[in-house]
């Protein structure tokens, strides 16, 4: 199904029913899976079978899912997870143990600067925030002995700058360490990163690929780009013997999928942060459209964001997909259909003006969200974010009266006439 183009395989990739089955992938609602002799069941726990045993690592619903957006993302293979915080943790524990240290973008999405900052610090992994605009050579001389890994986010939530993926898999190779992207406010449809030499792709499917605010979850893709073996003295856990499953080395056994399985017989089997047969059943639904949605989600921007660019009461806008905008060069390379459905801007009057703003909407919602059907706002600075002390949300673009917006499809006019009537009672 991977042959197929991408508005196919939204739709027909993960699943095909067989003849006399359910047209529309089955949500298989149901924790263990029975057997009739003991040594097929054996072979399950030796990772010599690929059959199910336990939800935790995997069910008929939730496998689909993984197949679908390994398609979409042109992975060799992906791991869901219970929300794309989950995701992007398990990513890193499966790359990182306690006395590595990690180097990340400062612009990321509030609550991954806290994991990384702040949590898995307290595992004894170190995370290194550096402005993504600095240069390869720059990124290269931060790495350390025990660097394990790159992150970065395709488009950086809420500060909407484009990542040079390019420039972050050289400096990776250079170092010698895998790349991660996270690219949920993208898309796959938008951007695909491991064709620009991103190693590791996650998600929040809890966005854009459920797409209408019904399922919390997270997505793991792996590229099947990166040698495990060439840097074993690193990454011990890919290429040495694992103790808990008889010696089997992931990458001499599963190659090009060594990563996920990797993820799935140590982390969802130890922390278990599996996404349910549910959840997956409803994302699978929402990826269906994905095509569609993040085609509208991105004219409507566009629009919004042209529109508040020329109105009186708006001081800034930040949007990729403007001409003049600091990243509109990078977005015509990396997200060439368009620069996705959010967009941030400031009142003039500042932060109180926002907040005034707010209170003045009638069809968009103040919500923590961003990436469904319908159009959102919310005060980062006050919200998402408010964690980081101002100096690290400055650092990551988050300005004291940034507000985002994430558009939703609904007419363009009915958004316009809303934002222009809360604009126009700001004082």
């Amino acid at each position: 199904m991977t042959d197929y183009k991408f508005n196919t395989n939204c739709i027909q990739a993960g699943y095909k029913a067989e003849s006399g089955q359910p047209q529309v992938l089955p949500i298989v609602q149901n924790t263990t899976y029975r057997y009739y002799n003991a040594e097929d069941v054996a072979k399950l726990f030796d990772l010599e079978s690929a059959d199910f045993m336990y939800t935790r690592l995997g069910s008929p619903t939730v496998n689909a899912l993984e197949a679908k957006m390994a398609a979409l993302e042109g992975g060799t293979a992906a791991i869901a997870a219970s929300a794309g915080q989950a995701a992007n943790l398990i990513t890193m524990l499966n790359i990182c143990e306690a006395g590595d240290h990690i180097i990340a973008c400062a612009n990321i999405y509030g609550g991954t600067h806290n994991l990384f900052g702040v949590t898995m610090k307290k595992m004894g992994i170190e995370t290194t925030f550096i402005d993504q605009d600095i240069t390869k050579d720059e990124i290269v001389a931060l790495a350390k002995e025990n660097t394990k890994a790159l992150f970065g986010e395709s488009l950086g939530n809420p500060a909407l700058t484009v990542l040079d993926i390019e420039k972050f898999s050289a400096a990776a190779k250079e170092i010698g360490v895998p790349l991660v992207v996270d690219n949920t406010l993208a898309s796959p449809y938008l951007c695909q990163p491991l064709k620009y030499g991103a190693d590791i792709v996650t998600h929040s499917t809890t966005k854009w690929a459920d797409g209408h605010a019904t399922s919390v979850g997270g997505m793991v893709v792996e590229g099947g780009s990166f040698d495990w073996n060439k840097y074993a003295d690193k990454f011990p856990g890919m290429v040495e013997p694992d103790e808990s499953y008889h010696g089997i080395k992931y990458y001499e056994k599963f190659g090009k999928q060594a990563f996920c399985l990797k993820l799935r017989a140590q982390m969802l089997r130890d922390l278990g942060c599996t996404m349910s047969p549910m959840n997956a059943f409803l994302t699978f639904q929402g990826l269906d459209t994905l095509h569609l949605r993040m085609e509208r989600h991105s004219e409507n921007a566009m629009a919004l964001a042209e529109f508040l660019q020329k109105h009186s009461k708006v001081d800034w806008v930040k949007y990729p997909g403007l001409p003049g905008d600091d990243d509109y060069e990078r977005a015509q390379k990396y997200l060439p259909k368009g620069a996705s459905g959010v967009l941030s801007f400031g009142v003039k009057g500042g932060k109180a003006a926002g907040e005034e703003f707010l209170k003045n909407l009638k069809l968009a919602s103040i919500v923590v969200h961003v990436g469904d059907i319908r159009t959102s706002v919310l005060h980062p600075a006050s919200t998402t974010h408010r964690q980081l002390s101002e100096e690290d949300q400055l650092a990551g673009g988050i300005k004291p009266e940034l507000i985002r917006v994430s558009v939703g499809c609904e007419d363009i006019e009915d958004i316009l006439s809303d934002f222009d009537q809360a604009l126009n009672q700001v004082k």
